[in-house]
């Protein structure tokens, strides 16, 4: 999937009746409190919950609505409150969201099975507007696992066979409780079918990987179910996310390849120290885009950099740290060269990892780019070198 040009990195608060709003499609989430609305968002976006909390304006009484990002919003999204909770009457938000919105996105947990004020309004809004496209999402598949149990390695939920769910090791409750909900929208009107998207996008200490489990089902539900403007803002968005959360790991960056530069000052230091201020680099950048390191999604990278590139690496390592040994030299020119070497690789990797996690965010393997940002990296981190103040030896920051 292409990456559309990027612009700003902020939620911003908008209403509805902005004028720099009025181009950008709207979203109308619908479902009940704590269905999983605000992750469905957090994963398009690449904002936190608190982040996402906090950007919310309202747009009537009981709705609320932001764009993203903040100086032209690609996309908004319209929240109204939690349906089925007391004493709240939906009528008014109905008339209010649907002349503004383009796609009706609900939301539920997928073992819950009441959704009765959730379907009142999609019967609502489908038996006035007919060719309104409509995509339910069923979130927190979790729920259903034995503990301990992860996802299925390979995305199941594309169909819809009891059986071949059963082979890929889907609980029987769970394969139920879906097909149930679809169910539920068998005497829904309208002309355009109705499509479902079953996902589980968790936080990064969750114990559930990928934490976006899902999302290539999710956007392509979005290019078969949305409107053009609708499919291409979620692929802008997406853009814009990407390059906000790279704006936030690249002083992360700086930070752990200025320290391995320093790490790699003194003679068979850095032959231990390099690699483990790498791993914890890579551990910092999977927190910052929510996507934790595990043993598929190494090999995948390592396969995107290429077995060529990692040879080089290793290699090239091996021969900086022999060369530290050698008198004189090892200790002067040597252990420049080899500061110089482990912070230009540990940059490169750096920014080739978080090209790689973008697109893994939505999708994409793209083993072509992934080297071209490599190769790009180390190139620039070598004039990044040679322009800043010498890295000090570890024993310097001790005294």
């Amino acid at each position: 999937m292409p990456m559309a040009a990027a612009c700003g990195t902020h939620l911003a608060m908008i209403s509805l009746t902005e004028p720099k709003a009025l181009d950008a499609p709207v979203v109308w989430l619908l479902g009940k409190v704590q269905s999983g609305k605000t992750s469905i968002v957090r994963e398009l976006t690449g904002r936190t919950d608190a982040e996402i909390g906090n950007g919310y304006k309202a747009s009537t009484k009981t709705a609320r609505i932001f764009g993203f990002p903040e100086e032209k919003p690609l996309i908004r999204f319209l929240d109204t409150r939690g349906l089925g909770e007391a004493r709240y009457d939906p009528a008014a938000d109905i008339a209010a969201c649907e002349g503004q919105a383009h796609l009706l996105l609900v939301v539920m947990k997928a073992l819950d099975q009441e959704q009765s004020a959730v379907l009142d309004v999609v019967r609502t809004v489908r038996g006035r507007r007919p060719d309104w496209p409509v995509l339910v999402v069923q979130t927190t598949l979790h729920d259903a696992y034995a503990p301990g149990t992860d996802h299925p390695r390979l995305y199941p939920f594309g169909g819809t066979d009891p059986a071949q769910l059963g082979a890929a090791n889907v609980p029987d409750g769970l394969v139920r409780s879906l097909a149930r909900q679809r169910a539920l929208f068998d005497n829904v009107p309208g002309i355009e079918p109705i499509l479902f998207v079953p996902l589980d996008f968790t936080l990064a200490r969750d114990p559930y990987s990928p934490h976006d489990y899902g999302m290539l089902a999710l956007l392509s539900a979005l290019q078969k179910a949305a409107p053009i403007s609708v499919a291409a803002a979620v692929r802008q968005t997406l853009g814009a996310a990407n390059t906000a959360l790279a704006a936030r790991a690249q002083p992360q960056i700086i930070s752990y390849a200025t320290a391995a530069a320093a790490a790699d000052l003194v003679p068979l230091a850095g032959l231990v120290a390099v690699p483990g201020i790498q791993a914890k680099m890579l551990h910092s950048l999977a927190a910052i885009y929510g996507s934790p390191w595990d043993r598929w999604t190494v090999a995948q990278f390592a396969g995107c950099l290429g077995t060529g590139t990692t040879v080089r690496l290793l290699t090239a390592f091996g021969i900086r740290e022999l060369v530290k040994l050698l008198p004189w030299y090892g200790q002067t020119a040597g252990a420049a060269a080899a500061a110089a070497g482990s912070f230009a690789t540990t940059f490169a990797i750096g920014k080739a990892a978080c090209y790689f996690l973008g697109q893994r965010r939505v999708g994409v393997a793209d083993s072509a780019g992934v080297q071209r940002v490599y190769a790009d990296a180390l190139t620039q981190a070598f004039t990044i070198s040679r322009n800043r103040p010498p890295a000090a030896r570890p024993a310097d920051h001790q005294a």
